[in-house]
């Protein structure tokens, strides 16, 4: 019998998930991801990481702008007879009649432990909520947002000072470790969904660039938790430059938020202080703190609220 998947993925972490699929022989018919973007600056076609990889591996890409009341997909999806259609970040909405056509439908590989933390952010609002622990939700598709029935979940515990770079390297990297057990389960007929709990669910909105920016009359833990959720977007401007902190620690000082306390860049908050390990002013490379107090003109006793 045919067991046909399609994979619908686009970023980074994707990636790993649809190479362990095609590493382990399942037959993959097709595989969707977001379409080719022109970068701002120099105007050249970017792909996806996803379909890069695709075109590694001589695999069938299509990259429809809106695959939802889009004939042509639908007429495509019908013919290959998919069995089974698994997402990874990709990126668009899957309506009831792309879903029904798949014999044992799509499932969601979701970075959160379901019901918690539905929606497009997962790992920042993890990391930016200070959660100790998170995982990967293997989940059927419905028409609602990560609402569909749980076949697996598997658990990892944060570590200390964790950003989301690294968190969510490591949760692809455990979602292609356990994916072709999932899949075998389906092909075999012995998975077994559950309901979630929906009282429980909470949302992981989009993150907003708005966010990024620190706010100084904040507690230090929560603009840690800002600093590696975001990360590496997380800043702060001062005389009208623009610093981005990539790694900072709490510290126990405090004074006036916003003010410089040291000359190793500790930073009063409206509660306690963090300290700045590595940073990178706007046009330049990262550096790391003890280099960066070298040559700026940030010192001790600076009012970083001076935007």
């Amino acid at each position: 019998m045919s067991k046909k998947i399609v994979f619908m993925g686009t970023p980074n972490f994707a990636v790993p998930i649809l190479k362990k699929i095609y590493q382990n022989g399942f037959e993959i018919a097709a595989v969707y991801t977001q379409p080719p973007k022109k970068s701002d600056r120099a105007q050249k076609i970017t792909k996806s990481p996803i379909h890069i990889l695709a075109e590694t591996l001589n695999l069938e890409v299509r990259t429809p702008e809106k695959i939802k009341d889009n004939k042509d997909e639908y007429e495509y999806l019908k013919k290959i007879n998919v069995s089974l259609g698994v997402i990874v970040a990709f990126g668009q909405i899957l309506t009831k009649d792309i879903l029904n056509l798949s014999k044992n439908g799509f499932i969601n590989i979701h970075a959160s432990i379901l019901p918690r933390w539905r929606g497009a952010g997962p790992i920042q609002r993890t990391i930016m909520n200070g959660d100790k622990e998170t995982g990967i939700s293997v989940m059927k598709i419905n028409e609602k947002l990560d609402s569909g029935n749980v076949s697996n979940i598997f658990k990892m515990d944060i570590l200390e000072n964790e950003n989301a770079q690294s968190l969510s390297e490591r949760l692809s990297l455990l979602a292609a470790e356990k994916i072709s057990d999932v899949i075998d389960k389906i092909f075999d007929g012995t998975v077994v969904y559950e309901e979630q709990d929906h009282k429980s669910a909470t949302y992981a909105k989009k993150i907003d660039k708005s966010e990024g920016k620190i706010n100084w009359n904040g507690d230090a833990k929560k603009i840690i938790g800002q600093i590696n959720g975001l990360f590496p977007y997380c800043y702060f401007i001062f005389n009208g430059v623009r610093y981005k902190i990539l790694k900072a620690l709490l510290s126990g000082s405090t004074g006036n938020p916003g003010h410089v306390l040291s000359e190793h860049l500790e930073i009063a908050c409206g509660n306690n202080s963090i300290k700045i390990l590595e940073i990178q002013r706007e046009g330049k490379k990262s550096q790391k703190i003890n280099e960066f107090i070298l040559g700026t003109k940030i010192k001790k006793g600076s009012n970083l609220n001076n935007v």
